[in-house]
């Protein structure tokens, strides 16, 4: 078999084993019915003080450490959502509260609890705020694990999964840690309402940013030697000095992200980053 669908291959089954909850512990099931007469508007972003629970500084799972952050400013970060349903509806979350399906809330890997955040679904440009109140998900590329109802509000409960977009909404000074992705200064504390627009965008994925055009081209060089298609170079003149971007894309779905994320690790290219247009 050909390595690239070899790994192909092996991701479809790891996205196979998460939806049955093989792989992924917190991924399960929606209610009997997924129709729900009024949904709830979402989380109303106020101060709050550390929870005493699930601050760490640092914790393990599945043999991994993970740093809580000591601070939610700036924090955005684009990746795959997944949400978990009823196997933990009623729950303690890692905060100390009950795990509520049909409330607007989250869980992250190192935000500190609880932090509100906007989570904009980049295939359909639909917008939520939730209250982040657990730990999770702790599963490979994915950012961070929806309550069913905000899953339902993103119109991702049928696909498990999607690419998004995770703005801290902040009331902490800045601090000295930072998540490992994209970082931007974060928005005021204000409320503002879901977006109702599901224009989409096409999706890509950055894998370098060069000042040579000669090392823009032998990045995507390396990306064609391993079979990765769809590989282009975008001149940015929008800076100075003007910078030579590489981009794969455009991307269809989390399959195909998944999947690019394996390839690009074999080639020793972590942190890559999805962009929208």
């Amino acid at each position: 078999m050909h390595p690239r669908a070899a790994r192909l291959a092996a991701v479809l089954v790891t996205v196979s084993l998460a939806a049955c909850g093989g792989t992924d512990t917190r991924h399960d099931s929606a209610p009997g019915s997924t129709r729900i007469p009024d949904l709830p508007g979402d989380a109303i972003p106020k101060a709050e003080a550390r929870s005493r629970y699930g601050n760490g500084p640092e914790y393990e799972v599945f043999g991994k450490q993970y740093t809580v952050l000591s601070s939610s400013a700036g924090y955005q970060e684009r990746g795959v959502a997944s949400w978990y349903g009823t196997k933990f509806h009623g729950n303690r979350t890692s905060n100390g509260d009950t795990y509520d399906m049909y409330q607007m809330t989250a869980a992250h890997k190192t935000l500190p609890l609880p932090t509100f955040v906007r989570v904009r679904n980049l295939q359909n440009n639909k917008t939520i705020i939730v209250r982040v109140n657990d730990r999770g998900p702790f599963v490979h590329n994915r950012v961070i694990d929806l309550s069913y109802v905000a899953a339902l509000k993103l119109d991702m409960v049928r696909s498990g999964t999607s690419l998004v977009e995770v703005t801290a909404i902040s009331f902490d000074a800045p601090a000295g840690n930072r998540p490992t992705r994209h970082v931007i200064e974060s928005p005021p504390p204000a409320i503002p309402a879901s977006a109702s627009t599901t224009a989409s965008k096409r999706i890509y994925v950055q894998v370098g940013a060069f000042g040579e055009s000669v090392n823009a081209e032998r990045r995507l060089r390396l990306l064609a030697s391993a079979g990765i298609a769809g590989g282009l170079i975008y001149t940015d003149q929008t800076v100075s000095p003007t910078l030579f971007r590489v981009r794969i894309g455009p991307i269809a779905d989390v399959v195909q992200f998944d999947v690019l994320v394996e390839e690009l690790e074999t080639l020793g290219i972590s942190d890559p980053y999805l962009i929208t247009e």
